[in-house]
């Protein structure tokens, strides 16, 4: 009985493919309350609703902390249905350890260290936005959250590499600024970590203007990482959206052999 409970929980969390009621419904439910906690969170942040629904707040986190960990003890539980995950122990260790495991755990861990702990006013407000977690939940119902998982993955290593490309370049932007302004503008950049945060501003093309160079050298070295940050920074667009082609087109290919005969190639009504 309390296998047949453990399969019919894994069916209907797990192998939602088969597109029952039941599972659509469960995963319905569990989006609007990962929706609902959202909205709860922006919403607590304005004092005069904050202080005119405490009571409300407090009782939909109670229940929605109740959910939330009912539902990761019952992944937990059934993860050894899993082949990954086999084995009574081991199996459920290596799924906890899992992105999508830890997310869960994150997202009702804030709840519990005031049980535990001590924590003044300000930590518990960032224990409260630790709650946004959840909003990372909905990669499990929403697909195109797991497609941009999909194509992160698999561009992973161009990635890292456009990555570690970036940071030199930013190290040697601050760098070699710092060499051409801290002299004329110290307050501004007085060491290389400050003359950082202009390289960012400007790599990125955000330019704030809280700083920026004013010696001749200093304008000719931003003029032209500016222009190097407007490539640099393309790189990663470009590298996601074609991953995003290559994952639609991919999608298509599937759906097509899904529909088509495995043995004469005609469409299958």
């Amino acid at each position: 009985m309390l296998e047949q409970l453990k399969f019919k929980i894994y069916d209907v969390l797990v192998e939602t493919e088969d597109g029952e009621t039941i599972d659509r419904i469960v995963a319905f439910l569990l989006m609007l309350l990962i929706m609902l906690n959202v909205i709860a969170v922006v919403l607590e942040s304005v004092d005069s609703i904050a202080a005119s629904y405490a009571s409300e707040f407090y009782y939909f986190e109670i229940f929605s902390v109740a959910v939330f960990t009912l539902e990761y003890l019952l992944r937990l539980w059934i993860a050894p249905l899993d082949p990954r995950y086999s084995g009574a122990v081991r199996g459920r260790i290596r799924y906890a350890f899992t992105p999508m495991a830890v997310i869960d755990l994150l997202a009702i861990l804030p709840a519990f260290i005031p049980l535990f702990f001590a924590v003044d006013l300000r930590m518990m407000r960032v224990l409260r936005l630790f709650r946004l977690f959840r909003l990372l939940k909905l990669g499990r119902y929403v697909d195109s959250l797991d497609s941009l998982g999909r194509v992160v993955r698999a561009k992973r290593e161009v990635l890292l590499v456009t990555t570690t490309m970036i940071v030199i370049l930013l190290l040697f932007a601050g760098s070699l600024m710092y060499a051409a302004e801290s002299d004329a503008q110290p307050d501004k950049f007085p060491d290389i970590p400050s003359a950082l945060w202009w390289g960012i501003a400007t790599l990125t093309t955000v330019g704030y203007g809280d700083v920026f160079p004013i010696t001749p050298l200093g304008k000719l070295l931003g003029g032209a990482i500016a222009f190097l940050g407007i490539g640099m920074f393309a790189l990663p667009a470009g590298i996601l959206a074609s991953g995003f082609a290559e994952e639609v087109e991919r999608r298509r290919a599937k759906a097509r052999a899904a529909s088509t005969c495995p043995h004469c190639g005609e469409p299958v009504e």
